[in-house]
């Protein structure tokens, strides 16, 4: 397995890789690499004959008060894990690879990113549009993998790909959970057990919550549920919305196009997101 810290040598890799008749598929992620991030790999693996995953905690879509310095970085063990799952190059660059001092150019979505996460975010999907847009130029994949837990950014990148014509396939990849349910997360790490413990209550709500729509209640009521029970066990609840799958035009009833469940809510020092199909 190579690690790649140019993007220069990234690109003449890839190309190389191309000529040979080969497909390549990118993992995006900050690192900290978990188990949700290693089915990603396992997800494209079948789809592409080369695979590269990408280690780069991204400084543009972390905003003043948030986590960039404490954000866990892990290269060894991610290396490792990557080894062990067939990777066949990390592309693992620096900051100033990434963005020159001078740099003034973004890629901008103004339309999924304006509730959601972009409300209490509001710089943050400017951030990843743009980085992935930079990593798609650097690896130059035919394919690429997100995960359905962040799931906003999933259908962001997803029009981004589109409106900007990369000629890429855009996967996205089931959620990975913990045992009790809490989707897995590299902020995670930032739970103390009994913080862990309470942030069950976010799926455990949602289940049911979802089971109360489906038998008649309206979202109101399902929303206020879910308010209390992750209100009850301690948490900070940002925001809790039923949106349509695709548009994520927020729904206030029962909608025969495909639904989706968002929930944003802080246990300690941890901001935690959920979602689970209508």
């Amino acid at each position: 397995m190579k690690i790649i810290e140019a993007i220069s040598e990234m690109q003449e890799q890839s190309l190389a890789w191309k000529r040979s008749g080969f497909k390549v598929g990118v993992v995006p992620t900050m690192g900290a690499l978990h188990e949700g991030h290693l089915s990603l790999i396992d997800l494209i693996s079948p789809k592409v004959d080369k695979i590269v995953v990408t280690l780069f905690v991204n400084p543009t879509q972390f905003g003043a008060n948030e986590d960039l310095s404490k954000y866990p970085r892990t290269f060894e063990a991610d290396k490792d894990a990557c080894v062990k799952r067939g990777v066949d190059a990390i592309f693992f660059p620096s900051n100033d690879e990434m963005y020159s001092a001078d740099s003034s150019t973004w890629v901008e979505e103004t339309a999924l990113t304006a509730g959601l996460c972009g409300s209490s975010r509001p710089e943050h999907f400017r951030g990843v549009t743009s980085v992935v847009a930079k990593l798609y130029n650097a690896v130059l994949p035919d394919a690429a993998v997100f995960g359905e837990k962040d799931y906003q950014q999933l259908q962001v990148l997803r029009r981004m790909t589109r409106d900007l014509n990369f000629p890429i396939e855009v996967i996205g990849a089931p959620i990975v959970r913990e045992e009790g349910g809490l989707a897995m997360s590299s902020r995670n790490r930032y739970l103390s057990d009994s913080e862990r413990e309470a942030a069950l209550s976010i799926n455990a709500s949602m289940k049911e919550a979802i089971s109360m729509i489906t038998n008649g209640s309206d979202m109101e009521e399902a929303i206020t549920y879910i308010t209390n029970v992750i209100s009850d066990s301690g948490g900070l609840v940002d925001y809790i919305k039923v949106v349509d799958a695709e548009t994520l035009d927020e729904l206030f009833q029962v909608s025969k196009e495909p639904m989706r469940l968002l929930v944003a809510a802080k246990f300690g020092p941890a901001r935690l997101i959920d979602n689970m199909a209508v």
